[in-house]
């Protein structure tokens, strides 16, 4: 690929850490039509500045940076309002769908407009940076989600976003945390990150169990980070009348859900999309200590074993959690 030419307004940065994310496995077979190539895809990123548009005020040459994954316009109605992540005219990075091509970070510089970029610490990691888009995401979520400290919270799915939720709730005050998925080393991991129960969705009924840990009741909420209808079905009847879900996982495009429990009981659902400008508040949690993510990173490389490490993650049988390449080390 040429060097990418550095408009007015953009930065290039030359990336020291980037995770592969499962949409990158999942667009590796074209099958979800958000990479088609030719495409550098990853969107996970942090690095350093190599070089500033004329119209950039804000960093220099040398800074150390992260960016969010969602590029936004900054000018449409959403923007105005903050909102960046609906914003009208959204593109993200590492994607292409037909409709725009937006080259990513899996190579030795990435372009990007300075109003997604964001400063690290000096002795902020590049790799816990590159897990800053993930974490922003779980942040994100538990946002969304109307919480009061002590209250009780399932996690269905204990994936990288799923652990991440478990730590923001904890955060947030929740002093009950039910994780919930089929396997136990995910579980195991998600207690030793702040989870009070876990639930092997597989071995127990799962809405019977939080019964019994939630004084009869249900929980006062649940996020739902897988995207299926068993798993929100789940959600749903874990939650208490009057209860919330938080609805994070985008695995498939429709699913099924028990309209009279929702209306009967007088549930709320959320929808949680990406991230609004969390990235400070998730540099700051995580260097704190209060959200961990070096736990999760399963393996660092070069960006040269990347097609490899992509063949592995996408037969399922890797075991590996999140890979992060390293194309400038």
């Amino acid at each position: 690929m040429p060097r990418p030419e550095v408009g007015p307004k953009d930065i290039l940065i030359a990336v020291q850490a980037c995770g592969i994310c499962g949409s990158d496995i999942h667009g590796y077979d074209g099958s979800t039509g958000r990479r088609i190539p030719p495409l550098v895809m990853g969107h996970e990123a942090s690095g350093i500045v190599e070089e500033v548009g004329a119209e950039v005020t804000q960093y220099a040459v040398g800074d150390r940076l992260t960016f969010d994954s969602t590029v936004s316009c900054g000018n449409c109605f959403y923007c105005r309002r903050g909102e960046i992540n609906l914003c009208d005219n959204r593109k993200v990075l590492g994607v292409s769908c037909g409709e725009y091509r937006q080259h990513g970070a899996f190579a030795q510089f990435v372009l990007v407009p300075e109003n997604i970029c964001y400063r690290l610490p000096e002795s902020f990691p590049f790799e816990h940076a590159a897990m800053i888009e993930a974490v922003s995401i779980a942040v994100h979520a538990t946002n969304r989600t109307p919480l009061t400290l002590g209250d009780s919270a399932v996690v269905v799915g204990s994936g990288m976003i799923g652990l991440l939720v478990v730590q923001a709730l904890k955060v947030a005050g929740c002093t009950t945390i039910i994780a919930v998925d089929l396997d136990e080393e995910k579980l195991k991991l998600a207690k030793e990150l702040g989870a009070t129960h876990s639930l092997k969705g597989d071995a127990v009924d799962v809405p019977a169990e939080v019964q019994k840990l939630t004084n009869s009741r249900g929980a006062s909420v649940a996020l739902e980070v897988v995207g299926a209808s068993a798993t929100i079905n789940t959600a749903i009847d874990s939650v208490r009348k009057g209860g919330h879900v938080t609805l994070v996982g985008n695995l498939s495009p429709n699913v099924e859900i028990p309209l009279q429990k929702v209306v009967s009981r007088e549930l709320t659902l959320y929808g949680s999309c990406a991230s609004r400008g969390e990235y400070p508040e998730c540099i700051d949690l995580m260097n704190s200590g209060a959200i961990q993510v070096e736990p999760l990173i399963s393996l660092k490389a070069p960006l040269a074993d990347g097609p490899e490490l992509f063949e592995k993650l996408y037969s399922g049988k890797s075991g590996l959690m999140k890979v992060i390449l390293q194309p400038n080390q």
